[in-house]
């Protein structure tokens, strides 16, 4: 056997090595919006490498015949069943059903809402999208969302102080999408970019209420979103020095040094997804609250 021939051999093993993908149904049964469904879901597939799940989504389902409907379409594509229902008649006759189709069926949040009950000895409302309600808690997450949008990248500086968190960062440290997520969690954030050609805004420094993180990345890192960026937009003139590495590990180095000498949490997000780095900042947020 020629040696081309003995490599298309272990070509053809190594292809055959490689784990094919699951695919299987699952079923999103909520009274509300789904969303902790989804999350949930995410959370616990993302430990299953190779299982890829269909989702079927059924919102709002809050009547017998919505019910039955949704019935249906899980017999027809048979799989995992996790549901959030808090009417007690729509849960027995789901339960029934998947029971008699021998389909996993499982309320999320009855752990939860069991641990709770126990703990505050208090009665459950039972109330569907519950979390949904136009009540303080929403307003204070539209009201989040606006300021977040009109203090991006530096904008309307002069109003920082009302922020609850302020991003620093150099370019493409992913400052704006943490905001939004940050945002949709009811924290009100503002982010101010570090520009190698100018010097931060003067009013950055005289925060006392708002958290101020810095974010930086590994210089590598940073040069290559760059590099991707300004490709996907065929920038040219200064593309060269924006994503230059000695210029970016200069950047980086500058901001750092900002960072501490003003006593500023810095968190490298090189690694972080937003979730992560969002994460991140709540933690010292809370911590900082709770002091």
């Amino acid at each position: 056997m020629s040696s081309d021939d003995a490599e298309k051999v272990e070509e053809k093993e190594s292809a055959l090595s490689v784990p094919l993908a699951t695919y299987f149904h699952v079923h999103l049964v909520s009274d509300s919006t789904g969303e902790t469904l989804n999350a949930m879901l995410k959370a616990t597939a993302s430990q299953f490498a190779h299982a890829k799940p269909l989702e079927h989504i059924y919102a709002l389902v809050r009547s017998p015949r919505q019910m039955e409907r949704t019935l249906a379409a899980i017999e027809a594509a048979p799989g995992i069943v996790l549901y959030t229902v808090i009417n007690p008649d729509l849960r027995r006759l789901l339960e029934i059903r998947c029971s008699e189709l021998q389909t996993p069926a499982v309320s999320v949040l009855d752990p939860m809402l069991d641990a709770f009950t126990d703990y505050l000895g208090l009665e459950q409302t039972k109330k569907p999208g519950a979390q949904h309600e136009l009540d303080d808690r929403y307003f204070t997450r539209i009201a989040a969302l606006d300021y977040t949008l009109s203090h991006d990248d530096g904008q309307m500086n002069w109003d920082l102080a009302s922020a609850d968190v302020v991003l620093v960062g150099v370019s493409r440290t992913s400052k704006t999408p943490t905001c939004m997520y940050l945002a949709n969690r009811g924290i009100k954030a503002a982010n101010v970019p570090l520009v190698p050609t100018a010097d931060p805004p003067p009013e950055l420094f005289e925060l006392r209420k708002p958290l101020v993180v810095g974010l930086v990345a590994s210089p590598e890192r940073l040069a290559q979103i760059r590099k991707s960026r300004l490709g996907g937009i065929n920038a040219v003139g200064a593309a060269d020095e924006y994503s230059d590495l000695d210029t970016i590990r200069a950047e980086v180095l500058r901001a750092k040094r900002l960072y501490a000498k003003h006593g500023w949490p810095m968190i490298d997000v090189t690694r972080k997804s937003v979730e992560e780095t969002a994460a991140s900042i709540l933690t010292k947020l809370s911590a900082r609250q709770n002091r």
